[in-house]
């Protein structure tokens, strides 16, 4: 928000609360500083933590002297941590950002487009999409790491006591399935709540693979009253209607694992944490559990982008020393065991990591790295904007689908969908 007041910045960011063996030692050509801070979220795996925690920073310091604290934030709370930190210029060196946060704070964070295009030179180069989320007027200002991707999670044996050997491969068969599997018993879920994840998972693509969007590549013409956005709120309707259960409507990101995992729903859109905790935990439900890629639509087919990125913070004493570390994370040597540590729940968005040995440990894991290159950000095709940051926080697409899955009729949400798009990229 280049130009906005520290008040109105703060207002606004308010408003949108949306192996050591084998570690490479660094080249650094200054003098390091005794300690740099690394936030990040709490991971939904666990081991992920611990290794970089015990083993990266171990290895790092005991190669450099520099001591990286690893500073980890409870899962919904890292964005309130950023703002402090960006606003108020105290705190950690570096944090995990995702979604749109790289605009949010774009004059608070250091330009890394120098070490991107080096790692990116040395490992096999970066997913072109990848940039829909660190790349703020020309400048990356941040290093992605990973993409999270929402899929499909879904019970083999009943579906196939439905009659399905695989996963639909388009909605309208998901729907068929979804009718025949409510009857048995075996609804599905779908979170249409004010959660932070499932529901931008499944409810966007499903919008892109009809046609509908919300704004033109122009970033300003707003587009959302269309025949393909029709098409996608009547699915949606049918599909929670038919299919799935009443409670969805006020489900967050927690709902739908609990769910699934104490068998009341058949299939979701998810993370690979389902999947991951049923082997940890229910390891003969994990037998019958398979992940498939969205379904596709008339348009194609779709995905999420949920983009993890370590950026630094401006006001970091030492940014060379912060660079230093971030371009030594992103080796290979330490990249790799770090990926592989979490079993592909973090999937690469560099080259050299499509055909990694960490995707033969679980096949069923694949759809999630086949899924990237389809994968965008809420608010595609348009660029980062104020605009397109204050439609994700006000759950705009989000609540559509929703209103009209409690009955309000097709052509009613689309004109308040499109009212208040007007509104925001009025006074964007």
């Amino acid at each position: 928000m280049v130009g906005a007041s520290r008040k109105s910045r703060r207002a606004f960011l308010k408003h949108t609360a949306f192996g050591a063996a084998a570690l490479a030692a660094p080249s650094i050509a200054t003098a390091a500083p005794k300690s740099l801070t690394m936030m990040h979220e709490s991971s939904f795996i666990p081991p992920f933590d611990a290794f970089f925690k015990n083993k990266l920073a171990a290895a790092y310091e005991k190669a450099t002297g520099v001591k990286v604290n690893y500073d980890i934030v409870s899962v919904g709370g890292l964005l309130t941590r950023v703002t402090t930190a960006a606003e108020n210029g105290t705190g950690p060196d570096m944090s995990t950002i995702g979604f749109n946060w790289a605009y949010l704070f774009d004059e608070k964070l250091v330009d890394v487009s120098d070490i991107a295009a080096e790692i990116g030179k040395d490992s096999g180069g970066w997913y072109e999409n990848a940039q829909e989320a660190v790349v703020v007027n020309g400048k990356w200002k941040a290093i992605p790491y990973a993409n999270i991707g929402q899929l499909m999670n879904w019970r083999t044996d009943w579906f196939k006591q439905a009659g399905y050997e695989k996963f639909p491969d388009t909605w309208e068969e998901l729907l068929e399935a979804g009718i025949k599997l409510k009857k048995m018993g075996h609804p599905f879920g779908f979170e249409l709540g004010h959660g932070f994840g499932d529901n931008h998972g499944w409810l966007y693509p499903l919008l892109w693979s009809y046609g509908g969007r919300e704004v033109e590549a122009d970033g300003k013409t707003i587009v959302i009253d269309s025949d393909e956005t029709a098409r996608a709120v009547d699915y949606c309707r049918r599909l929670y209607k038919e299919t799935m259960l009443e409670d969805c409507l006020a489900w967050t990101d927690v709902n739908n694992n609990k769910a699934f995992l104490s068998e009341q729903i058949s299939c979701t859109n998810n993370a690979e944490s389902i999947l991951w905790a049923a082997k940890k935990d229910f390891p003969d439900m994990a037998k019958v559990i398979d992940q498939s890629q969205n379904p596709k639509g008339p348009k194609g087919r779709f995905h999420m982008l949920n983009c993890q990125a370590h950026a630094i913070f401006s006001h970091t004493p030492d940014k060379q020393a912060a660079k230093d570390f971030l371009r030594w994370l992103m080796k290979p040597e330490q990249l790799g065991p770090w990926y592989d540590i979490a079993v592909t729940y973090y999937q690469p968005f560099l080259h050299k990591y499509d055909d990694a040995p960490m995707w033969k440990v679980e096949p069923r894991n694949i759809p999630y790295r086949d899924a990237v290159a389809s994968a965008h950000l809420p608010g595609w095709p348009a660029p980062l904007s104020r605009a397109q940051v204050e439609t994700i926080a006000k759950y705009v697409v989000i609540d559509m689908f929703a209103k009209a899955c409690t009955g309000k009729s097709t052509k009613d949400v689309i004109a308040e969908a499109k009212a208040q798009l007007q509104q925001i990229y009025k006074t964007a």
